[in-house]
């Protein structure tokens, strides 16, 4: 009798619940058709979707990422790295280390700073894909610890430098058969300086020992009228001879302001004006630029497909690792000592005001290494060492072991080891992403002149090294760009992606990345960033994408697009935008 009792009421329950479900099911319909009465999914949806749901990663297992040897002696250490539109690689080291593992061009052989005639090479163009070099690079002006970065032409421009190049201007073109021009142009040292594209296509180039300014540099060009203004941060930051504020941490704000990092403190400026607009909180710990030497990023900026040029874009700086300030005292002299590397981060939303640094930690303690955006908007923490400082012979124990940060996760769960590599990458090593998804890991000499017999000797070898998105057991979900159009994007207008796949996706398990390739070099990637962008929608395989709105967002140039499903990107395909 009770049973019958509860059934009945439930049926008058249900009976009470269907008008209303028939109103907000008529609510849906009108909200959600198209002009002729179509209901349509918001998988393809004509409005732009401010802020769609997305469907978690793929489980990706860190032990299948993989290390590979390519080229067994590349002849010229990577120092600098630049990936380059036609996908070559340019790398170089120094003309002032004496005879490389290769003999350059005899029409670029000249005097070194012993007099003696010099005809080995110091630079290369490599070819990823064939894992050779292409051709050997014509030095003059001495490149050692310079600053770089691809124009909005798509050319690099490489700058200061030692000696005879410490005020030198080199460009170079992407191609095959290109050598350097050079000149003698700027307006201070430029020695261990960071470069920084702004909104319209200008270079500003930061810092450098006993340089505590920046100076405009025209794009392209080998002589211009010098424009500089001081930075008081690098006088304040600089501790004694040691130093510990070269190479500084140099990004570019949403609102075209400059962040700008130095030994454990931080400044927004108006790069127009030098004018310091607020310095951010201390990170503590202890220093993190050269020679101290950790890692830097600024992590992926979210886009919707409603973002204006004015509005506020969320901006957050990383930065990891690196000593004490008082580190390279005891590892630059014998009898050497190398103190354990910081194994802290600090993160901290630098357009925010009143923002602080959380701070999290690292599996493994990390000095010189390289932290790169990965396609899919995770960050790569590889090479480097776990005590000691940069500079020669001054670090200890190499960091074996690469490390996966996905920002977007908890903190106390950001961090993943993955596969480690046999191969030390110590001081001038160097890495970047290809366009294919991979990491081309090059580099390491800490010796004054190329050394194959020492603890540590100078590396020939090439490496690349293959996340766990590119495990074999996740190739069906990996994207493929059949197409771009236009590939001449034009701020804040939508352009359409045609992919492959072979399994179904909508909206809710895509994003489109854009990343312009950086220059890397002594543990820091200039120019580095990423854009995730807003899409309009996703159906039969066409993704409908917005550019980004604006210069202060995605400065003119060259950029990757890649197409992540689910945490599994595509190979990327060049567009160009201004």
């Amino acid at each position: 009798m009770a049973s019958i009792i509860s059934i009945t009421t439930t049926l008058a329950y249900l009976l009470l619940l269907l008008p209303l479900l028939f109103l907000v099911s008529t609510a849906y319909a009108a909200e959600n058709s198209s002009a002729d009465g179509d209901v349509f999914l918001p998988s393809a949806v004509k409005e732009p979707l401010a802020a769609p749901a997305q469907k978690p990663d793929l489980e990706m297992d860190p032990l299948a990422s993989k290390w590979e040897i390519v080229t067994q002696n590349v002849g010229v250490s990577a120092m600098h790295m630049q990936l380059m539109i036609n996908n070559k690689v340019v790398w170089f080291d120094t003309t002032n280390l004496g005879p490389s593992a290769l003999m350059q061009n005899p029409r670029w052989c000249r005097k070194d700073l012993k007099g003696l005639d010099d005809c080995w090479a110091h630079g290369v163009t490599y070819d990823p894909y064939t894992a050779k070099v292409v051709k050997t690079l014509g030095l003059t002006l001495n490149p050692w610890c310079s600053s770089g970065g691809l124009s909005s032409t798509g050319k690099l421009i490489n700058t200061g430098g030692y000696d005879n190049g410490i005020r030198g201007i080199r460009i170079v073109d992407p191609c095959d058969t290109c050598d350097f021009r050079e000149n003698i142009g700027l307006a201070s040292n430029r020695w261990y300086a960071s470069q920084q594209m702004l909104e319209n296509g200008d270079i500003i180039v930061v810092g450098g020992r006993r340089s505590p300014n920046y100076e405009f540099i025209v794009p392209d060009q080998l002589k211009f009228p010098n424009k500089q203004f001081p930075l008081r941060l690098l006088v304040e930051t600089t501790d004694g001879h040691l130093e510990n504020n070269l190479y500084p941490f140099v990004y570019l704000l949403p609102d075209g302001n400059v962040f700008l990092f130095a030994n454990d403190r931080s400044i927004i400026f108006n790069p127009r004006t030098g004018r310091t607009i607020r310095e951010l909180p201390k990170l503590p710990g202890g220093s993190r630029n050269y020679p101290a030497s950790g890692q830097s990023a600024l992590l992926p900026l979210k886009l919707t497909p409603n973002t204006k040029a004015n509005d506020f874009v969320k901006a957050e700086v990383i930065v990891c690792g690196g000593n004490t300030h008082e580190a390279f005292k005891v590892t630059e002299r014998p009898p050497r000592q190398f103190p354990p590397a910081l194994k802290d981060c600090g993160r901290i939303v630098a357009n925010q005001v009143g923002a602080q640094w959380e701070i999290d930690e690292m599996p493994s303690r990390r000095v010189m290494g390289d932290m790169l955006i990965l396609p899919n908007g995770d960050l790569l923490l590889l090479n480097g060492a776990q005590t000691g400082t940069a500079a020669w012979d001054a670090a200890e124990e190499p960091n074996f072991t690469p490390v996966l940060y996905s920002p977007n996760k908890p903190k106390g769960s950001r961090f993943t080891q993955l596969k480690l590599t046999r191969i030390a990458r110590m001081y001038h090593s160097s890495s970047g992403v290809m366009p294919d998804g991979k990491i081309l890991v090059a580099g390491s000499n800490t010796h004054a002149t190329y050394d194959f017999k020492a603890k540590y000797p100078t590396d020939m070898r090439v490496q690349k090294f293959s996340p766990p998105y590119l495990a074999p057991a996740l190739q069906k979900f990996r994207p493929e760009i059949v197409d771009i159009t236009p590939k001449q994007l034009v701020y804040g207008q939508n352009f359409k992606i045609n992919i492959r796949l072979d399994v179904p996706a909508d909206i809710s398990g895509i994003k489109v990345t854009m990343y312009p390739p950086p220059f890397t070099t002594h543990g820091f990637s200039q120019g580095q960033r990423m854009l995730i962008l807003g899409l309009t929608s996703v159906a039969n395989k066409t993704i409908s994408a917005v550019a980004p709105p604006s210069g202060k967002l995605a400065p003119p140039g060259y950029y990757l697009i890649f197409v992540v499903h689910r945490g599994v990107p595509s190979k990327g395909m060049w567009v160009h935008i201004k």
